[in-house]
């Protein structure tokens, strides 16, 4: 059973990058398709990117495509998470997690991470 640690979440100013990270541990994360969610209060938990198992299929939406930008490091056991042009509305807290097949609904996901929050504000 894997698990997942996020980190890099903090409050960045509209227009501004941040870069999420997901640590892995307690498995094997080539062995898993990784996704990054984020929840916004009173929202339902949206997916913004999922990877495939060596990084040769990649899923965004419309809403966050030529934004972000998600890769993967199977040596390191790391997912992250690249956030570029950052809006209001990308405020949420953001999740990673993994799944055992290719997957962009959130409720396929296995295993999740506790989340890191990302504000965008002024």
């Amino acid at each position: 059973q894997v698990q997942l640690v996020e980190s890099g979440g903090r409050l960045v100013q509209p227009g501004g990058s941040l870069r999420l990270s997901c640590a892995a541990s307690g498995g094997t994360l080539r062995s898993y398709v990784m996704g990054w969610f984020r929840q916004a209060p009173g929202k339902e938990r949206e997916t913004v990117a999922s990877i495939s198992w060596n990084g040769g299929k990649i899923y965004y939406p419309e809403s966050v495509k030529g934004r972000f930008t998600v890769s993967r490091d199977n040596a390191e056991n790391m997912v992250y998470l690249q956030m570029n042009s950052l809006v209001p509305d990308d405020t949420a807290i953001y999740y990673c997690a993994a799944a055992g097949g290719l997957y962009r609904d959130p409720r396929h996901y296995d295993y999740w991470g506790q989340g890191t929050q990302v504000t965008v504000s002024s």
